[in-house]
């Protein structure tokens, strides 16, 4: 009897916490599918910002001031490209290709980064000559390349290395051309790293939400398991005649 008693007791315990990881599993997949569809709401945000329409790129950025409302908006501007200062940076993942970086000298002196495009191998087509109208998605700056290289290429965007490079006063940003204007260039398109938009906070509340009945699901059903166990043991001592009846508590097998 007693052998029997122990079996269900322990059938009980497990069936308890395989129920509570079921429950807990389902609820973090519900979590991770909200969580998707924040991080979905702010990509598509951040895609629709990019496609409206474009802004002069001095209502937003100028040199020597920080760019407040600027990233990820489509800027247009004018002036002459300096080819001289071009430069290549590597793709990740893409051996043998290079975003070329070129600056342009605007009417009042500024410089704007320009990734005008990619291209394969380290020459890249020349930069247009004369006074050029330009526009692209405005970005902040890269992070840090790392890593030597040779003499005309650089690992990132990364303007505090460009101010001290090209010295003339410059933008707190640059410009990626969309796929048109670099296969008029003669490159191909590269692609924009977009600032991460933000989705509906709601959906991001229903995520942590999830993730938090998860946990109560799992951390209670391992509650009841012990609880459970504690109370046949306890049952086991009262029949040795180890502890009094009163001390033995509810019966388990009637807590199934």
């Amino acid at each position: 009897m007693a052998s029997t008693s122990l079996v269900r007791t322990r059938v009980q315990q497990v069936a308890l916490v395989v129920v509570g990881l079921v429950l807990a599993g389902v609820m973090i997949g519900l979590g991770l599918w909200q969580m998707q569809v924040f991080q979905d709401q702010g990509q598509s945000g951040a895609v629709a910002r990019m496609n409206e329409p474009a802004v002069p790129l001095a209502e937003v950025a100028r040199a020597g001031q920080q760019i407040t409302d600027g990233y990820g908006r489509t800027v247009e501007f004018s002036g002459t490209y300096v080819p001289a200062e071009e430069l290549l940076i590597p793709v990740d993942g893409k051996p043998g290709t290079f975003r070329v970086l070129t600056p342009l000298r605007t009417s009042d002196g500024t410089l704007v980064p320009v990734v005008r495009g990619e291209t394969t191998g380290a020459t890249a087509p020349a930069a247009p000559t004369g006074t050029v109208d330009q526009h692209g998605v405005l970005l902040a700056s890269d992070k840090e390349g790392t890593g030597a290289l040779p003499t005309g290429q650089i690992g990132s965007v990364y303007l505090p290395v460009l101010v001290q490079r090209w010295q003339d006063p410059m933008i707190a940003g640059y410009v990626t051309l969309p796929a048109d204007l670099a296969a008029a260039q003669g490159l191909a398109a590269a692609t924009p790293q977009l600032p991460s938009g933000r989705g509906s906070v709601q959906n991001f509340g229903y995520a942590l939400q999830w993730w938090v009945f998860a946990a109560c699901a799992l951390g209670f059903a391992i509650y009841l398991a012990t609880y459970i166990g504690r109370a046949a043991d306890r049952r086991r001592l009262a029949d040795l005649g180890l502890i009094t009846q009163d001390e033995k508590g509810p019966d388990p097998d009637r807590m199934s």
